[in-house]
């Protein structure tokens, strides 16, 4: 049987247990998390979105991702990701296309972008939180 094509950037992909792969429909906007939460709640925070996204600026908020790691992988330009540890410390790490990086779990994160990048992100999306920059 031949797997049908999608392109990451429209069509982000849910790997969920029993190491499945369910391509998602496309994103219509921040609604979008709430059905996915409900498409693939059963399978818990083992569940991973993986998204892609282009950037032409720095990001406005914070987020943090309570039940797991995040991975960031840079495909295109370059990223500052910004990280603030649970010691209170922070540090800033410099993604170049090919790095990649870990936000570990409860880490608050955002990043810096000087002109044009794109990342794909593995994330494990249950009950992540945003806070404004």
């Amino acid at each position: 049987m031949m797997a049908d094509k999608h392109r990451l950037a429209e069509n982000w992909l849910h790997l969920g247990l029993g190491a499945t792969a369910m391509p998602q429909p496309p994103f219509t906007g921040l609604e979008w998390y709430e059905a996915y939460g409900a498409r693939h709640a059963s399978d818990g925070a083992e569940g991973r979105l993986v998204s892609q996204h282009s950037f032409t600026k720095s990001w406005d908020s914070w987020e943090m991702h309570p039940m797991g790691d995040e991975v960031v992988i840079c495909i295109e330009g370059s990223i500052s990701l910004l990280q603030e540890l649970p010691d209170g410390s922070s540090r800033s790490v410099m993604l170049e296309a090919g790095d990649y990086a870990v936000n570990p779990p409860g880490v608050w994160h955002t990043a810096d972008v000087a002109g044009h990048a794109t990342a794909i992100f593995i994330t494990a999306g249950e009950g992540t939180q945003h806070r404004p920059r």
